[in-house]
């Protein structure tokens, strides 16, 4: 009988999960969107308190301004290509940690960038651009949803352990808990490649050089020291990145050249 249900279970999770991302690929969306933006939002809360706690969020108001002013422009170019965007509760989080390279986005444009990321790459605007690009690009491909959606589907675990309610809404706080260990799943290369080309594009339509995207990662590669950046660890970096950005910068550079004011979204 257990058998029966389980395999019921994974025929209905594959005939009402089917999805599109941006980019045209097809996804796994067990969770809803908006399921994962409600657990993402309590998740954001209670990763951050710790942090908050010892007086580690938005320390230095220069790079607040600074990394502010380069969301701004890149969430008025999210809202221009997922108009609904324009609703979600926004934010960014500057973590003081100077020894951490990294940054990471939940569902519903919760995000947080750690000050090592910044000292340890001398990171340029352009190049915190497409750090910070790449994530919004993950919030609005609804990566957090489908990698929530991946972990439930392995295990067969969506009515078994009471994640999903009758009107598809998350319970919490295990909703909450799923949404801080999307954070820290490896994304798959798939949704890495979507969030760099979406990234890439954002970046350069508010007016950020995307050769910057090659320097970044030039520069990431070299800041292993004796390990990876913590940004590597959820975010695999195959060995063709590089490439790849580069041979989209003639795409992205007519985008950047464009005359004209570039539209801000206040934080």
């Amino acid at each position: 009988m257990k058998k029966r249900f389980r395999v019921f279970m994974l025929l209905a999770i594959l005939m009402v999960s089917c999805a599109t991302s941006p980019t045209g690929r097809r996804q796994l969306i067990i969770v809803s969107e908006d399921a994962a933006i409600a657990a993402s939002k309590q998740a954001y809360t209670e990763m951050l308190q710790p942090y908050a706690q010892k007086g580690k969020i938005d320390n230095d108001s220069a790079l607040k301004d600074r990394v502010y002013r380069i969301t701004g422009r890149l969430i008025a170019q999210a809202v221009k290509m997922r108009p609904e965007t324009e609703d979600w509760s926004w934010s960014i989080k500057i973590i003081d940690d100077p020894e951490t390279v990294n940054a990471w986005a939940m569902a519903g444009g919760k995000m947080a960038l750690y000050t090592g990321l910044v000292e340890k790459l001398q990171a340029t605007d352009d190049e915190l651009a497409q750090v910070l690009g790449h994530e919004i690009s993950h919030a609005l491909a609804k990566h957090s949803a489908e990698k929530m959606s991946v972990a439930m589907a392995s295990s067969i675990g969506v009515a078994a352990v009471g994640v999903l309610s009758d009107n598809n809404k998350l319970a919490l706080p295990g909703a909450a808990l799923a949404a801080a260990y999307a954070v820290q799943m490896p994304n798959s290369r798939a949704a890495e490649s979507e969030a760099d080309r979406i990234g890439i594009e954002l970046a350069a339509k508010a007016g950020y050089d995307p050769r910057a995207a090659i320097t970044l990662w030039q520069k990431m590669a070299k800041a292993g020291g004796k390990g990876p950046p913590e940004f590597l660890s959820t975010h695999p970096a195959p060995e063709n990145r590089e490439k790849k950005l580069a041979a989209l910068v003639p795409e992205m550079m007519p985008y950047y050249e464009q005359k004209g004011e570039r539209p801000f979204y206040k934080l």
